[in-house]
């Protein structure tokens, strides 16, 4: 036994002698500073500069005043930092025949937007799963439906719906609008839900039908905890379409429950005496505040379930 342990130490210390001389093995570590990452990065450097130039523009303008922005250099950080065009875009900029800013308007996009995103994602979510694990007659063509109905352009829906809401009595009011908005934005959403939970493994689904687990108790407590980066996916499509709408904001609303991006049109196409630019910055910057600040939140949320949702089809 003591001949056998010395003649393994003896193999241990020569193998180890071995592999020091023969250097060490695996993946030779990549330089950081190599040709591939100073082409790769400094792409993805000019990319970002130039999606990031127009914002910096836009922020340094917007705390400029008149005088220094006449003196021509867009680029340069402003001499004297004031806010005023900031307060003025929110609360005295004339939008029309009003000139409350875009105050008004940013209290009726939370209106139109909180109503039109919970109905749409809760009724869509429903759908989705209903598609994806119950298997009902005429559940193919229903499907079908919805993905024509996602890409069907808007314009040719308007005049229609105008029709419709006129006759159900909420044409020109935010009701209305959130009925539209909430109605556009089921297709797309199904189709996301769908896919995601088709996703999820079968075998979970078919557990709970064994042990008794009903269409609701199924949806509440199997579907819905795993589900959470799809809603947020869901959510942050709809608060960008929702918010950023221009065509139904001023086609299905009158003036006084104009959305934010219509007041906003307002004031930057106003003809009316100066052209303020300082103003029509900070007017944007707080028009687009909304689903930027959403985003960046939950930005890593929305990569994962685009990438869930995107495995079958």
């Amino acid at each position: 036994m003591a001949n056998v342990s010395s003649l393994n130490t003896a193999a241990a210390g020569f193998d180890a002698v071995s592999a020091e001389v023969a250097g060490p093995r695996g993946r030779k570590p990549r330089k950081i500073l190599s040709r591939r990452n100073i082409i790769l990065y400094g792409l993805l450097g000019l990319a970002a500069l130039y999606y990031l130039l127009p914002l910096y523009v836009m922020v340094v303008t917007s705390m400029k005043g008149m005088p220094e922005i006449r003196l021509g250099n867009i680029f340069s950080p402003p001499v004297e930092i004031t806010f005023e065009p900031w307060v003025k875009a929110w609360a005295t900029a004339c939008t029309g025949l009003n000139c409350d800013g875009l105050s008004r308007g940013f209290w009726n996009s939370v209106r139109i937007l909180l109503p039109s995103v919970v109905v749409s994602i809760a009724v869509a979510s429903v759908s989705g799963y209903a598609l994806a694990n119950w298997r009902f007659k005429g559940a193919d063509l229903f499907f079908s439906i919805l993905i024509v109905g996602a890409f069907i352009p808007y314009q040719v829906m308007i005049y229609p719906i105008v029709i419709l809401l006129r006759e159900l009595g909420v044409y020109g009011t935010l009701t209305g609008l959130v009925i539209v908005h909430t109605i556009f934005g089921m297709p797309i959403l199904t189709l996301l839900f769908r896919n995601y939970f088709t996703s999820l493994p079968e075998e979970l689904f078919k557990a709970a039908r064994i042990d008794g687990a009903g269409f609701w108790q199924i949806y509440f407590r199997i579907m819905l905890p795993m589900a959470l980066p799809i809603f947020v996916v869901a959510m942050i499509l709809q608060v960008t379409g929702i918010w950023n709408d221009f065509l139904f904001g001023v086609v299905f609303t009158r003036p006084d429950s104009y959305p934010m991006t219509v007041q906003l049109n307002n004031i930057v196409n106003s003809v009316q005496g100066v052209k303020e630019y300082n103003v029509n910055m900070a007017a944007t910057l707080l028009t687009g505040a909304v689903p930027l600040i959403v985003y960046f939140i939950s930005g890593r949320l929305f990569v994962r379930g685009i990438a869930a949702g995107a495995v079958k089809g």
